[in-house]
């Protein structure tokens, strides 16, 4: 097959790509050949770093980024790689992402110089209101994990319609050939990893709960086995469909139809308690739209900083913090008062996102206030180079000078689940996206569509289920239509004008501060992008403890921070039974006109990093 000849000939290649250019164009909206790549005989290979002047993807997962740069090769542009890798990973990486879920777009158009957003955020049902979480038994919230395994933690999923409006707006193919390399793998299947395995089992007792994903991620009942191939015809048929007929078979169609029958009546296994039936109804999917907007906008460094304004925090949460971390120098001859610092401003920046961080469309998000350089000048009064701050520290309002500067006693930061991924690509020329897609934790809500091959998420549950202060409005409560607050932070950092770096990860509310990290390492501490990525994380989001990685807890940075206040605990597990924080992809380009792809190096079982050489 072409296609299995296609793939083989990248793996030759070691998955630094080196092809010819197939069109001469220089403008966006040039026509690309069809792009083509499937699952092939065995995976491609793996590498974390790999440098090119064509073009350059990076990911999770190997077969994805195969697929992105194949559509690169064949003339697409970043949006249609971007969307055609987010399919791939719905196959190849389905309890993190997927038709059934939702995300954040970010993209750097080179023809406008413009930094432009989609949010794709998952809605709640009409139905929803500020107590559907509250038990009304006991007046209480519901337990968590009880509201997780529901179809009352299912939103109405935004991931189609985005992939439909970037394509439509900024890409040059149809979604239809964007689908099609992930509707491959799909239908021939991937070599099955040790971290697909461990995810599975990480999941196992909530997906044997539910009959067709039981019957889907536990084939004759059993784990799949590390080097057999996993097929999902389910989702390849499902796949075929949406090219057919488009999107509007989720949000006017039959696959829709199927999601809301599934989330009202989840498919329970023999034997298998009853879960909480959702909410959602067939008009819940006809009304919603992924929205475009303006991204958040900060300057650090001299650089410009883009990311998602609300309804995600990140952009204002990453910003805030950078605002806040320009008051001092950071320099890699004090690494233990740079990370103080760090530690330090990601407290005082999640303090002010919990009080004020929510959908916009339902409450007055103070944006600008929150990224304004006056407001973070004065709550970086709080910071002393001698002693920690206490947490849950006490936010501040951006409206009001006098509460800027006042160590007073907040409230914890809620739950939010960890899983997601991230992407990034670039084309020849210049464009670039950064885009963070998820179901939330690692395999939704455990439910899968049956015959459709997909995992429904479990985004609602980012929703705060009470108010987090008694008294004090919370801008995350549950609300019909509304969209809940998100962690993801896709980014773009420009400097003078053109793109320097492309940013994100997955992790939940630890997002924030691994681009945060992510940033710091790279612009302040001298480290390279690759050393950047992998060195120790540490996540400090205004909570008593910071999490922490096992290689930070065996260094001498520990100790010394200990002495400054600072307490830490062992990051809990996430993707994998590991104790890692978050799974970056990367870019960063270079003066000489290359552009270094770079992916996790062990995290997550090790990311892919693949590029494209210009020709001649």
């Amino acid at each position: 097959m072409a296609i299995r000849r296609v793939l083989a000939a990248a793996v030759t290649a070691a998955t630094v790509v080196t092809v010819p250019f197939l069109v001469s164009s220089t403008a966006l909206g040039s026509a690309p050949s069809q792009p083509s790549t499937g699952a092939g005989q065995r995976p491609p290979t793996k590498q974390a770093v790999a440098v090119g002047n064509g073009g350059a993807v990076s990911s999770v997962n190997p077969y994805a980024t195969q697929v992105g740069i194949d559509v690169l090769k064949h003339g697409g542009n970043a949006v249609d790689a971007a969307v055609a890798t987010a399919a791939a990973l719905g196959v190849v990486e389905p309890y993190s992402a997927g038709v059934g879920g939702g995300g954040y777009l970010v993209s750097y158009n080179a023809r406008t110089h413009q930094i432009r957003t989609i949010d794709g955020r998952e809605t709640a049902p009409a139905r929803m209101r500020p107590d559907s979480f509250i038990d009304p038994s006991t007046g209480k919230p519901i337990d968590f994990n009880t509201a997780v395994n529901s179809g009352l933690s299912v939103g109405v999923p935004g991931t189609p319609a985005l992939w439909q409006k970037a394509l439509h707006d900024w890409g040059t193919i149809s979604l239809a050939k964007a689908l099609k390399p992930a509707t491959a793998i799909a239908r021939d299947g991937f070599v099955v990893s040790g971290q697909f395995r461990a995810q599975t089992e990480m999941n196992e007792a909530r997906f044997r709960q539910f009959s067709s994903t039981r019957e889907l991620f536990l084939p004759g009942g059993k784990l799949p086995v590390v080097g057999s191939r996993f097929r999902n015809p389910d989702l390849a048929r499902t796949y075929r469909e949406l090219a057919r007929k488009g999107v509007g078979a989720i949000y006017h169609g039959d696959i829709g139809r199927d999601v809301v029958k599934t989330v009202q009546k989840p498919p329970m296994a023999a034997g298998a308690p009853a879960v909480r039936a959702g909410l959602m109804k067939p008009r819940d999917l006809a009304s919603y739209h992924a929205l475009g907007q303006a991204p958040t906008r900060t300057t650090y460094r001299g650089l410009d900083v883009y990311g998602m304004a609300p309804s995600s925090s990140g952009g204002t949460t990453v910003g805030e913090a950078l605002n806040i971390l320009e008051n001092f120098r950071l320099s890699p001859a004090d690494r233990v008062q740079a990370l103080h610092h760090y530690l330090e401003a990601s407290r005082i920046a999640f303090a002010d996102r919990n009080r004020w961080v929510g959908d916009p469309a339902f409450s007055r998000v103070p944006t600008q206030g929150l990224l304004a350089k006056k407001f973070a000048r004065d709550r970086a009064c709080l910071i002393s180079p001698k002693a920690a701050l206490t947490s849950p520290l006490a936010p501040a309002d951006p409206s009001r000078p006098g509460s800027r500067c006042v160590a007073g006693t907040g409230s914890p930061e809620a739950h939010e689940g960890p899983s997601t991924t991230h992407l990034v690509t670039a084309d020849r020329w210049g464009n670039v996206v950064s885009y963070t897609l998820t179901i939330e934790q690692t395999g939704g809500s455990a439910i899968t569509v049956p015959g459709r091959g997909f995992l429904l998420n479990n985004e609602l549950t980012d929703f705060d289920f009470a108010p987090i202060s008694a008294g004090v409005p919370d801008p995350n409560l549950p609300d019909g239509g509304k969209r809940p607050r998100s962690s993801m932070s896709p980014t773009i950092v420009l400097k003078n004008g053109k793109p320097y770096l492309a940013v994100g990860s997955p992790g939940g509310a630890t997002i924030i501060t691994t681009v945060l990290q992510t940033l710091v390492n790279r612009i302040d501490l001298g480290m390279t992008l690759p050393q950047a990525v992998a060195a120790p994380r540490i996540s400090q989001r205004n909570r008593t403890t910071t999490e922490a990685e096992p290689a930070f807890l065996k260094s001498p940075d520990r100790a010394a921070l200990e002495a400054l206040g600072q307490k830490f605990v062992l990051a809990p597990p996430a993707f994998t039974p590991s104790p890692e924080i978050g799974a970056v992809a990367a870019l960063e380009f270079r003066p000489q006109g290359t552009i270094q792809a770079v992916a996790e190096p062990v995290r997550r079982d090790g990311g892919s990093a693949m590029v494209v050489h210009k020709a001649g």
